[in-house]
């Protein structure tokens, strides 16, 4: 099987990645912004429209075989794994702008609201997210069979 992930090539860098964040959701009315990063995680936040949004990025293993085998399974130097390494994290900050940049479209456009695009990722008032709060729930609903019907739409 073939895979493909979004932007795999990209030259650009992670930095230029998060500015243009910033740029889109500033674009888009933004009325904060914050950037830093955790172990294994960075992480992208922003106040609009009264509500704290936070994204947090995961960032590849250094040490995982992706980057330090080649796809043969060959060793690589610590200059190759390196750069394969760089690589993967520059493709992942590409693809967290284009998420960002295509839900406030979404929401620009009338397809969805604010609420309904950016709600796993609000902060709550004890500093986790609503994902953190709902996505057990979700999980515990379907490990008991409890999940009304796909297309009961509200009944």
């Amino acid at each position: 099987m073939v895979t493909y992930a979004y932007a795999a090539d990209t030259s650009v860098t992670s930095d230029r990645s998060r500015a243009e964040i910033e740029r889109t959701i500033t674009r888009y009315g933004a009325q904060q912004f914050a950037y830093g990063w955790d172990h294994g995680h960075a992480l992208v936040g922003f106040k609009m429209r009264d509500r704290q949004v936070r994204f947090a990025l995961p960032l590849p293993d250094r040490q995982s075989k992706a980057f330090t085998r080649t796809p043969t399974g060959r060793g690589r130097t610590t200059v190759q794994a390196n750069a394969a390494y760089e690589q993967a994290v520059r493709q992942r900050w590409r693809a967290l702008a284009l998420v960002i940049k295509a839900k406030l479209e979404a929401v620009q456009t009338g397809i969805v609201t604010f609420e309904q695009e950016f709600a796993m990722h609000m902060v709550m008032p004890d500093g986790s997210t609503v994902a953190d709060h709902v996505l057990p729930a979700i999980e515990q609903a379907y490990a008991t069979g409890t999940v009304p019907p796909l297309l009961a739409l509200g009944s």
